[in-house]
């Protein structure tokens, strides 16, 4: 005899299935909101994820995967991406892994390519040589430029035949993993150019300069001789009336620079007279190249120097890095033996 399911019956299986289905939805709702906005766990301190060139989701994973960081399922990564319109769209690059980092906010960061950005500095009056061992220095950064000697690196950045000292503006250049050291030399380069340039469009009228490149060197002087801003322009205007009488510049910066490796962190009496191309007691003029690189207020300076009759100074010797400033070799003797005597008694209070 064949038994029959009545209507209520099945309606009730349905509703139990129905509300079963509900519960389970609830359930996994419940979990992917917990999964989307709770912090990943396993991230080691100064941790962060790389997101190579062709990295699906699923590639991103495994590598989160690989470095302990295991949160969520496929299922919950994929559905997140679509709602936070992630899928498809991860961005190159590398992204900081911080202890309070959640799924959401992984995928948004690399939805939009919030890159982690590191910072590289050229001080100003740093020499080509700084430069470079500086920028070997500094992890994470692709070195491009090593084995390259400096006519090499000129060319590889597009710019053979020219000398490499003072080409490179002293500022904060931000990079990124993937970035080479020619990377940015480049921008260091152009960032210098421009900055020459705009100083040579506003230069004051009769400079004893022929070009902008003679601005540049005289810029990189001024800016070995002080590290006072508001005194570039005094200095400068020293240089210039110098080299508008034809007065030799006699600037010791420019002798040990000529003396390349051989300086030991001292000038001698006989360094001054030993004749290089650098040295500006033994020769008159410019020298043949920048000696450093000079900052944009050293630019300034040396393209719009102060007026004045002065052709001498010497440091005060007070520790405030300031200079006496005279127009006469009898006041500037005055200054310098006023110097010495400042120097001997700090030595001579000085602690033994």
């Amino acid at each position: 005899m064949k038994q029959h399911v009545s209507g209520g019956a099945f309606l009730r299986f349905l509703l139990v299935l129905l509300l079963a289905g509900l519960a389970v939805a609830a359930w996994y709702w419940q979990r992917y909101q917990g999964f989307a906005d709770a912090p990943l766990a396993g991230i080691e301190p100064d941790e962060s994820l790389i997101v190579a060139r062709g990295d699906s989701l699923d590639k991103v994973l495994r590598t989160l995967q690989a470095q302990g960081i295991d949160t969520g399922d496929r299922v919950q990564w994929q559905v997140l991406a679509r709602q936070t319109g992630a899928a498809g769209k991860l961005q190159v690059g590398e992204y900081a892994l911080a202890p309070d980092t959640t799924p959401r906010a992984l995928l948004l960061a690399m939805r939009d390519g919030k890159v982690v950005r590191r910072n590289f500095t050229i001080v100003e009056g740093w020499n080509i040589r700084d430069v470079r061992a500086a920028l070997a220095k500094v992890d994470g950064l692709e070195h491009d430029s090593k084995g390259l000697d400096d006519a090499a690196l000129m060319k590889a950045l597009g710019h053979p035949g020219q000398h490499p000292e003072g080409r490179f503006l002293p500022e904060t250049y931000a990079w990124v993993k993937g970035d080479t050291d020619l990377d940015l030399l480049k921008r260091a380069h152009k960032a210098l150019q421009a900055a020459l340039d705009e100083a040579w469009a506003a230069r004051a009228e009769d400079l004893p300069l022929k070009n902008a490149n003679e601005a540049l060197t005289l810029a990189s002087i001024v800016e070995k001789e002080t590290g006072i801003a508001e005194e570039r322009p005094a200095i400068a205007g020293v240089f210039v009336r110098r080299l508008q009488i034809g007065m030799r510049l006699q600037t010791d910066p420019t002798v040990i620079y000529g003396m390349g490796a051989a300086y030991a962190g001292n000038i001698r009496r006989s360094d001054l007279t030993t004749d290089t191309p650098y040295n500006t007691y033994t020769r008159a003029g410019l020298t043949p190249t920048p000696i450093a690189m000079p900052g944009k207020a050293a630019l300034r300076a040396a393209t719009n120097p102060a007026n004045g009759d002065a052709l001498y100074f010497v440091a005060v010797g007070d520790g405030s890095g300031r200079h006496v400033f005279s127009a006469s070799l009898e006041a500037h003797n005055a200054a310098v033996r006023e110097y010495v005597q400042r120097y001997r008694a700090q030595r001579q209070a000085a602690p033994k």
